[in-house]
């Protein structure tokens, strides 16, 4: 309720669209100006289309009034003219003339205006995109990738079709509104005053009933639209789960219910939007035959006012659906506001670390040091570290084991800079990491995870993930994909490295998916190879294989092995076993054997 009330404020949602104006380019904003200049030159052309309609009417009625009134005779003469009826032609290609120039301003009008908030539409997304895909590890863990992909993708597209483009109608609308205001004052104040009031009340009056419909119906789209694409995400993510479980139904329930408020609301909305213009053209026909009416009782009759209904009656012509614009325009914009809050404050995303600036790698010579870390995800959550001391030599290979819940995660995530302690220090070489370095910290560590992201590419293409197609190292990913034991797979394919893996490596066995991971991180040769429970997927010939590579490699290289399976670390220098945030034990698998409880009921069971 407090942030409903916050933003229905006039001045919010007026620095809300300052806000977006400083989000666009210099380019952009050059262009809107140019957008600007044409609605001027429209709004120009439909007045004089709509002043030209008295003399016109006039010439066909009453030509012998029209050609001898004092304010035409320079342009009698100047057409050379010498009786009434010789005007009409003239004054009729002039007049079809200038409306043809006014559609012609309006269609460019709508045309560069569409193009402008479609490009615009595309620069935002990209900001967003790029600011939210640059945000901290700490940052990405605590939102929901639904509502992250709805951000970037709805939500900016609610910004386009709900703000940007009602904005331009509305602008337009306005300016356009006060030109046939003015002109109809000049040709009749009193029933144009009269019809503007009309008019302008009743649009008033309807915006007054309409408007928190509106906004409620934006926040409940905003929501559903989340929810949505939840329920999609969950469903079909875990498709093999449904079929097997059968909660088709529980997941269509869920669906269901976000699809049908969301579409409801849509529905409010664009009834609210439309509803008034019916209402309005009958009012305007009563108000055109009460005014025919009262001028028909005049002096005269309704044969000399006949110019001037006429006018009014192309005003009106002009006015109603202006107004109607303008009101829809206003409705899309009050139902677009919640749509407009968000993209503003994913906009504003700070970003740490610019990744397109250069960075240098860190330099590691010596040693990385974990030195009394405490961590924890929430002020009110457990420390998941408690206090956490661990020191790493270069070249050495490090295993880190614990129960579930030890803290092995999350002391690699800190290790390697994705998340920041809360007390404590991350060392390198003795010295602090600083948020300034992050990013060359991450340039020397590859990161072989449990569960491999894979992409709807080649195998090449997910070895050497990131690289463009062109650019990739071939003798590289053969070398790389030889020492992770998939290039054997490789080359038995009738494609090679250019075999598809399918979405997310569903064409291949966990065991494959795994091995093109840690070939991933090889291919990258960077100073640090961490693998968390990179061999789980494994069977135990193709685990050893895996460990001979890892064992062959570089000793340059430092390696650090997240696992359960306690005979992965066997061959590590050193062994540091963790619970409940801390090292409970450290040494070699051997001394382990003989001080651990945990390791001496393993080797008892004969290994795991």
């Amino acid at each position: 309720m407090n942030q409903l009330k916050t933003i229905t404020q006039p001045s919010n949602l007026v620095s809300l669209f300052f806000k977006l104006w400083g989000c666009l380019g210099a380019r952009r904003q050059v262009q809107y100006l140019g957008l600007l200049v044409i609605m001027l030159l429209s709004t120009f052309a439909e007045v004089l289309s709509l002043g030209a309609v008295v003399p016109f009417l006039g010439i066909l009625i009453s030509p012998d009034q029209i050609f001898a009134h004092p304010s035409l005779q320079w342009l009698i003469r100047g057409l050379g003219v010498t009786a009434p009826s010789a005007l009409v032609l003239p004054l009729t290609i002039s007049f079809v003339l200038l409306a043809l120039f006014a559609g012609g301003l309006r269609l460019l009008l709508l045309w560069f205006g569409t193009r402008l908030a479609f490009a615009s539409g595309a620069d935002i997304s990209l900001q967003v995109y790029r600011k939210t895909l640059y945000q901290p590890y700490g940052v990405h863990i605590r939102r929901n990738s639904s509502e992250v992909i709805t951000g970037i993708i709805h939500r900016v597209d609610g910004v386009i079709f709900w703000v940007i483009l009602p904005l331009l109608t509305l602008i337009s609308s306005l300016v356009l509104l006060i030109a046939v205001m003015s002109t109809l004052i000049v040709i009749d104040p009193v029933v144009a005053l009269t019809a503007i009031m009309v008019f302008g009340l009743s649009y008033g009056a309807i915006s007054l009933v309409t408007r928190k419909r509106l906004m409620s119906n934006g926040f409940c789209i905003n929501e559903e639209r989340a929810k949505v694409i939840k329920a999609l995400q969950e469903g079909l993510g875990g498709v093999r789960d449904v079929l097997l479980d059968g909660t088709q139904p529980f997941y269509c329930e869920l669906y269901r219910r976000s699809d049908w408020r969301l579409r409801r609301a849509y529905g409010d909305n664009n009834f609210i939007s439309g509803c008034p213009r019916p209402v309005m053209e009958s009012l305007g026909m009563v108000l055109i035959a009460v005014l025919a009416f009262i001028l028909g009782q005049q002096e005269g009759g309704i044969s000399s006012s006949l110019p001037m209904l006429g006018a009014l009656a192309l005003g009106a012509q002009r006015l109603l659906p202006t107004l109607q614009q303008a009101y829809g325009s206003w409705a899309s914009i009050m139902g677009g506001r919640a749509a407009l809050v968000d993209t503003i404050e994913l906009l504003e995303q700070e970003i740490v670390v610019d990744g397109d600036t250069t960075v240098s790698p860190v330099n590691f010579e010596n040693m990385i040091a974990l030195r009394c870390v405490y961590f924890r995800y929430s002020d009110e959550g457990p420390w998941v570290l408690n206090g956490l001391d661990l020191s790493i030599l270069k070249g050495e290979r490090i295993g880190i084991v614990g129960s579930t819940g030890s803290g092995k995660s999350t002391a690699l995530d800190i290790l390697m800079g994705l998340l920041q302690a809360n007390e404590g220090q991350l060392l390198i070489d003795g010295k602090p990491l600083e948020d300034r370095d992050v990013r060359g910290w991450h340039d020397v560590i590859a990161h072989v995870p449990q569960q491999i992201y894979l992409v709807d590419g080649t195998l090449a293409e997910n070895i050497a993930l990131g690289i463009p197609s062109d650019q990739i190292d071939m003798a590289r990913v053969k070398r790389s994909a030889t020492m992770a034991n998939i290039s054997q797979f490789a080359e038995s394919h009738p494609d090679g490295y250019a075999a598809h893996v399918g979405e997310n490596g569903i064409r291949l066995s966990g065991g494959q998916r795994q091995r093109i991971g840690i070939a991933r991180a090889l291919y990258k040769e960077a100073q640090i190879l961490v693998l968390d429970e990179a061999t789980s997927a494994l069977d135990g010939v193709t685990e050893n294989q895996v460990m001979d590579a890892i064992r062959g490699l570089d000793r340059d290289l430092t390696v650090i092995i997240v696992t359960h399976r306690l005979t992965t670390v066997r061959d590590c220098d050193r062994v540091f076993e963790l619970q409940s945030g801390r090292v409970l034990a450290s040494g070699t698998y051997e001394e382990l054997c003989r001080s651990s409880e945990t390791f001496r009921i393993i080797e008892r069971c004969g290994g795991l």
